[in-house]
């Protein structure tokens, strides 16, 4: 069986059934994500997790994450957590994206937790929480993915 890659909304670049894929590949199939340094380290269709590693090119003003930085890890986990819960020759497209920033990160890893709290038969609402390494939070991202037939 082959699907549509994560994220793209299109099913003209396939890849092999995406729950056959290992963290990395899932990563792989994103470009910007393995660009911007997003590594998968679980994926179920139950939860994603996933980080990403402070580095200067990822900083804002005072050197802590940029908000972009820790919305590309949360979209990232939230993109895959929804595409494993299409149906069969499915692709996705976000529709909707609000994240919460709600304390500086810095230096040292984010870490995501994605998980599913609503799949439909049109839309797939994420929700993505992003801890520090101490555990506390640092933003939470609710999006929503339109199912493409």
């Amino acid at each position: 069986t082959t699907t549509a890659q994560p994220g793209t909304g299109q099913d003209r670049a396939m890849r092999p059934d995406p729950t056959a894929l290992s963290p990395a590949e899932l990563v792989a199939t994103m470009p910007f994500a393995r660009h911007t340094g997003v590594a998968i380290s679980a994926a179920s269709r139950e939860e994603m997790v996933g980080h990403l590693d402070w580095a200067e090119e990822r900083t804002t003003l005072g050197g802590g994450f940029h908000g972009g930085a820790l919305m590309t890890l949360a979209d990232s986990l939230g993109a895959v957590a929804a595409f494993l819960h299409l149906p069969e020759g499915a692709g996705t497209a976000t529709v909707s994206s609000s994240t919460v920033l709600l304390k500086a990160a810095r230096p040292g890893r984010v870490t995501g937790r994605a998980r599913v709290v609503s799949a439909g038969r049109r839309f797939i609402t994420v929700q993505t929480d992003l801890t520090d390494e101490e555990g506390r939070p640092v933003a939470s991202t609710t999006q929503v993915q339109a199912v493409l037939a």
